[in-house]
Formats: C-alpha cells, sequence, structure tokens
C-alpha cells in the first residue's frame, strides 16, 4: 500500500455546527417547498365532460368511437403511420399498443365540468347534475370501469359565480362520502384563478369539508387552472403562479393550462388561439419553472381542432395534434387535454412513439450508469433521474412493459423508483 496522504485542515469544527446552525431554517424551508415529485402516476391527458352529457359509459363510450375512427380513417398500422409519419420500426408496436389501451383503457383522467362546458343551466339542474355525477363516480369506481382519475371542473371563485361553484363542490363530494367515500383517484380542478387569494379561499373550504366529515387533514387536494394573464404576472412585476402554489398549502396537485381563455386574455385572435403560440409558451415555461420541485405537475391544454368529417379533415386533425402532442412532451409537459374521443388515438400515438423510440438508448444510459460501466455519454446523478422518470412514465401510460425494461436494465420498478425520486442532497451522494 502507498503512503498515506497527511491531511491538513485549518477551520474548528464549532465553524461547521455554526453553519448548520444558522442554516437549519433554510434547510427546513425547502423540505416544505420542494420535496419533489409525488412518485405517482400521472395521467397523460385529461378528457373534458359537460356534466349533463355524463353518462354511466361515457369512458367506454369514447374508447369506442375512438377504435371508430381508427376503424375507419386508419385500419392499419401502415396507413396509420402514414398520416402520422412514423418509422416502420415504430409502426406496428406503436398501433398495437394504441388499440389495446383504447379497448382496455381509453381515458386515464375524467373531467366532469361544470364551468365552461356548461353554461345556461338553473341552479336546482346543476344541484341535480352535480349529484348525479357523484353518483355516477362512485358507482364507476365500485364497478371498476372509472378512469384512474375522475373528478369535477367547478365553476371559479370570482363573485358572479362563487357560491353556485361552492355549492356544487360539496353537493359532488357530499355525494361521494353518502356513497362509501372519497375515491383514491378524485382530483378536483379550480379554474379562472387570478389571485392567490382565491387558492386561499379553496384550501379554506376544503378545510369546512373534512372537518365536517370527519377527514384527515389534507385529504383533499385540486389543480389550479391557469387561464388569466394575472395570474402569470401580477399588478407587482412577481410570478403569481408560484405564489398560488404556496396559497394552496401543500393541496395543489397540478397546474392546467387553458389555451383558449389565457390566449383571449392577452388578445390573441381566434385563428392563432393553440398550445404553441409565444404567449402559451411564455405562460407554461413561469408555470413550468414555478413548479420545479414542488410536488405540483404541469399540464398542457387542447386543441380545437377536432378529428371529423371526411377522411382528408380526420388526417389534418390527427396530424396537428400529435404534432402539438409530440412538442409538448419535448418540452415536459406530460398531461395535456383533449377535447373529443378521436383525439385518443392520436394522444396515445403520439406519448407510445416518444417512449418506444427513446427507450433502447434510455435503459442503455441508465444500465450503464446503475453499473458504473462507460460508454459515449458520461451521466450525472441528475440525468439518472431523468431516465429513472422518463422508464417509469412509459410503463404507467402502457407504452413499455416491465419485462422489457428490466431485460434491457437489469433493473425492477422500485429501482427505478430510487433513482428517479431520491431525497434532497441525496444526488451528489449518489455519484459517489
Amino acid at each position: 500500500m502507498g503512503q498515506q496522504e497527511k491531511v491538513a485542515t485549518s477551520l474548528a469544527s464549532a465553524v461547521g455546527e455554526e453553519i448548520s446552525a444558522s442554516l437549519a431554517p433554510v434547510d427546513a424551508e425547502l423540505e416544505r417547498r420542494y420535496p419533489g415529485d409525488p412518485g405517482t402516476r400521472q395521467p397523460v391527458h385529461t378528457v373534458y365532460v359537460p356534466a349533463d352529457v355524463l353518462a354511466a359509459d361515457t369512458v367506454r363510450s369514447w374508447g369506442d368511437r375512438a377504435l371508430a375512427a381508427l376503424d375507419e380513417h386508419a385500419p392499419d398500422a401502415a396507413s396509420f403511420a402514414a398520416v402520422l409519419g412514423l418509422t416502420d420500426d415504430l409502426a406496428e408496436s406503436v398501433y398495437a399498443r394504441v388499440r389495446a389501451k383504447l379497448e382496455r383503457e381509453p381515458v386515464e383522467d375524467l373531467r366532469i365540468d361544470f364551468e365552461d362546458g356548461y353554461g345556461g343551466r338553473t341552479d336546482a339542474e346543476e344541484d341535480e347534475a352535480a349529484a348525479r355525477a357523484a353518483r355516477l363516480t362512485a358507482e364507476a369506481y365500485e364497478r371498476g370501469t372509472a378512469a384512474p382519475c375522475t373528478g369535477i371542473r367547478m365553476k371559479c371563485m370570482e363573485a358572479p359565480v362563487r357560491a353556485r361553484g361552492i355549492r356544487t363542490l360539496d353537493i359532488y363530494l357530499s355525494g361521494l362520502m353518502e356513497a362509501g367515500g372519497l375515491p383514491g383517484g378524485l382530483v378536483l380542478t379550480l379554474p379562472k384563478v387570478t389571485y392567490p387569494e382565491q387558492v386561499t379561499a379553496m384550501v379554506r373550504i376544503l378545510e369546512a369539508f373534512e372537518k365536517a366529515r370527519g377527514l384527515e387533514a389534507g385529504r383533499i387536494g385540486f389543480e389550479i387552472q391557469i387561464e388569466t394573464s394575472q395570474s402569470i404576472l401580477a399588478a407587482d412585476g412577481t410570478a403569481t403562479v408560484a405564489r398560488m402554489i404556496q396559497a394552496a398549502e401543500g393541496r395543489a396537485t397540478g397546474l392546467h393550462y387553458g389555451t383558449f381563455d389565457y390566449s383571449a386574455c392577452l388578445g390573441v385572435s381566434a385563428a392563432h388561439q393553440a398550445s404553441d403560440h409565444p404567449a402559451a409558451d411564455h405562460a407554461k415555461a413561469v408555470m413550468q419553472v414555478a413548479a420545479a420541485g414542488t410536488g405540483v405537475r404541469v399540464s398542457d391544454g387542447s386543441t380545437n381542432v377536432l378529428p371529423v368529417g371526411t377522411t382528408e379533415k380526420v388526417h389534418d386533425a390527427w396530424r396537428l395534434h400529435y404534432g402539438l402532442t409530440r412538442r409538448a412532451l419535448a418540452r415536459a409537459y406530460y398531461q395535456g387535454w383533449d377535447m373529443h374521443p378521436g383525439h385518443l388515438p392520436t394522444r396515445y400515438a403520439a406519448v407510445f412513439a416518444f417512449y418506444r423510440e427513446g427507450f433502447e438508448q434510455a435503459a442503455a444510459r441508465l444500465a450503464r450508469y446503475a453499473n458504473r460501466t462507460g460508454g459515449d455519454v458520461m451521466d450525472e446523478p441528475a440525468t439518472a433521474k431523468a431516465l429513472g422518470g422518463y422508464l417509469l412514465r412509459g410503463l404507467d401510460c402502457g407504452a413499455l412493459g416491465i419485462g422489457e425494461v428490466a431485460r434491457l436494465t437489469g433493473l425492477t420498478r422500485a429501482d427505478l423508483e430510487g433513482f428517479s425520486a431520491p431525497r434532497r442532497g441525496d444526488l451528489t451522494a449518489s455519484a459517489r
């Protein structure tokens, strides 16, 4: 053995202790504000259904209509690939997985809409619709036919509709409780949020409901929908959306971009209101930075170009939707909104192609990192985290199979979760 190197130091141990004591409040603040991703499954989309058209078979109906669209406009892998520009090595795999997904789980997240998609109803009609939505939600979970995530979008906290929104929320949640309790996949959406105080108001409402029903404090979370310019930039120049996350007191689960309301708020003409408009890119970039590390996830919006009509028109709409979805995925917006059953084939095609085309490279890189072997890319712990997250999202949506992931990486799902969600401070340690 070689001669042991002499180590010299100059600082007294008390210095480090004093520094640690002085930074203890910061350590606690980091843990509180930035707990990291929750590690749960994130839906690849949200399907938007007006409350008055909700039916017991809505999820199955959307899947059947999506399959019928494929049968009519792209009856095989080759024709579907030709429309979307899928490579030969992906065509069969993606098409088969899309059809299987539409048969098995056509909708990952269902939002029953009591806001823009539901208007002109009397209070009595909305009361009845909210109670019916709760009953159908509970029955779907009991039968095992519910989307993994299901809930309502209530009216916003602005004065003209505030009382109505609160009442609808109360009726829906109370109906679920009466039917046996809140489902694990419950998701609520608060739209048109402009001020953090409106988020605080939602927190107080949910606190009151939990107390009234004897639920654990913090049981009910909610999404914040970003649809106004003031939700991005406040009058004092601060990023309002960051303050909204804090105002949610740990209950915020997502930030959802509202394509058309936000665009209109900025004066974007109707013909140019789209999720790839520069105004949309700016808003989502601010949302993304504000949410990073907080455990709050960001969702893209939707397109209003529906795949209906002639085969030519359907193909045009499919290409647009596929392109927008792929664009969003590359920008780390892993969820979006779908407005029509015809959007489902291209939603899943885009998602599956995104994960399958990068699968082998990601698996090889993570395997090399895990085994500390060389390669043509020198990955850091943060990249290993991204690679693990990529593979997990591919598994969750059905783009990848656990067997093929294990075969190429030599890792279990638990291993992947360990790479994708290390505790704060463990990234550097894991590289040693």
